[in-house]
């Protein structure tokens, strides 16, 4: 496998870039910290980039004796932009993007942790590659296998949960969703401006709302993107099927969940759904957290993480 590498900075974070071949696509990725430490692998969520685990996570878990690597999915960032509509893709085929970046580091066996979809894709690879794992995280996620496509439908049309089924995102969030549309065309600051709302549903109530902060975060991913829409492709790719919850009972890598009080994607429920879902997972509940990754809980976030990767 052929690569280029150099030297690039994140902001005051001074990382290796490369660019990943894998299965006719390119994937950005670059690493922090000493190569000789212990890998940990970082997997974002839908439609969000690599970028978006904050430097100041990257940097704790960097001082704490971590090789940390992030990446772009395909069709996010400085990744390959797909035509899902003439090659789809599903989880597996992202679980093997993450791979791939493992292989193209030299990196045989890593800590994964994955937020939102994010975690769904480790989970899978610590279902199907238990051998690469050295320990799962699932941060703000559910189980392998989860419907949620079918919650929300049956939500919408005023139907009763089936038996067992985990909560669909909050009516609040939906309705956000629903109606903030915001064209990549029409310039950075009308963008922004249009997601804010977003990210204040996904935010919660709890933890006090820095505006500026996601605004910075927001004008970042807007800078590195090809094409800001293909990203919706994840939610075609998550919901295409063919993995089943009852796979994680076969998990043998040391697991932590994370989940956060305020979430409204994924309710508490989800979290607690894939603790009990994986043998000897231990979950533990966030305060305040919702759906993001704010400044404020780096330290917490970043601790956690140090811990169960020690």
């Amino acid at each position: 496998m052929t690569m280029q590498e150099n030297k690039v900075m994140s902001e005051d974070l001074a990382g290796r870039e490369r660019i990943v071949p894998v299965d006719g696509i390119e994937v950005w990725a670059e690493e922090f910290g000493a190569p000789e430490h212990p890998a940990v692998l970082l997997v974002m969520g839908a439609q969000a980039q690599g970028v978006q685990w904050n430097d100041g996570i990257v940097r704790r878990l960097v001082d704490g004796g971590r090789r940390v690597i992030r990446y772009d999915h395909r069709d996010t960032g400085r990744s390959s932009v797909v035509d899902f509509a003439v090659r789809p893709y599903t989880v597996a085929d992202m679980a093997s993007d993450a791979l791939a970046v493992l292989d193209a580091f030299g990196v045989e066996q890593a800590h994964l942790v994955g937020a939102s979809l994010g975690g769904i894709i480790a989970q899978r690879i610590a279902v199907t590659d238990p051998e690469r794992v050295l320990t799962l995280t699932s941060l703000s996620s559910q189980p392998l296998g989860t419907d949620t496509a079918a919650a929300v439908g049956r939500d919408l049309a005023g139907e009763p949960p089936e038996p067992g089924e985990l909560p669909p995102p909050s009516a609040e969030l939906l309705a956000v969703l629903a109606t903030t549309l915001p064209d990549p065309e029409a310039g950075p600051d009308r963008y922004l401006a249009a997601r804010l709302p977003l990210w204040r549903v996904l935010h919660g109530s709890v933890l006090p709302f820095d505006e500026e902060e996601y605004r910075r975060m927001e004008r970042r991913v807007y800078e590195r993107a090809r094409d800001l829409a293909a990203g919706f492709h994840h939610t075609l790719a998550g919901s295409a099927g063919g993995d089943d919850t009852a796979a994680l009972a076969s998990v043998t890598a040391p697991t932590l969940v994370l989940h956060g009080t305020e979430d409204p994607m994924f309710p508490p429920a989800h979290g607690e759904a894939t603790a009990a879902a994986i043998p000897g997972a231990r979950l533990v509940v966030v305060e305040g957290l919702g759906h993001t990754l704010p400044a404020a809980l780096d330290a917490r976030l970043a601790e956690e993480i140090l811990r169960h990767t020690a």
